[in-house]
């Protein structure tokens, strides 16, 4: 039974993804679909959190815009997600980033 499962869970992986990590800045592009029409959102922030792993794999991306914290949730592995690429590596000194959420303008943006 757990074999069966491993074999499905491997079936859905997605082979192109690139080594996401905690602090790198990303560009997660996304599938949104409006009435009938389908189009890619793009969503560029700098990632704090991750969680699980496989199939399961998340990831809490957090960007500022008109000066207002945003933060999305992506599963990796997901068929809504297209493309995920990373713009930029930092190297954090945690695992995660929730402090970000507490800094206002420039200092939001650095890791």
């Amino acid at each position: 039974m757990n074999n069966i499962i491993k074999q499905i869970e491997a079936s859905r992986l997605k082979g192109d993804l690139p080594g996401v990590k905690i602090g790198d800045t990303v560009d997660v592009k996304s599938k949104i679909i409006e009435g009938g029409k389908e189009r890619l959102q793009s969503f560029k922030g700098v990632v704090i959190g991750m969680k699980n792993t496989g199939v399961n794999k998340m990831v809490k991306v957090r960007k500022i815009s008109f000066g207002v914290g945003v933060e999305k949730t992506f599963l990796l592995h997901s068929p809504l997600v297209a493309s995920v690429a990373v713009m930029k590596s930092e190297k954090p000194r945690r695992a995660k980033l929730y402090y970000l959420r507490k800094r206002i303008g420039k200092s939001a943006l650095a890791v």
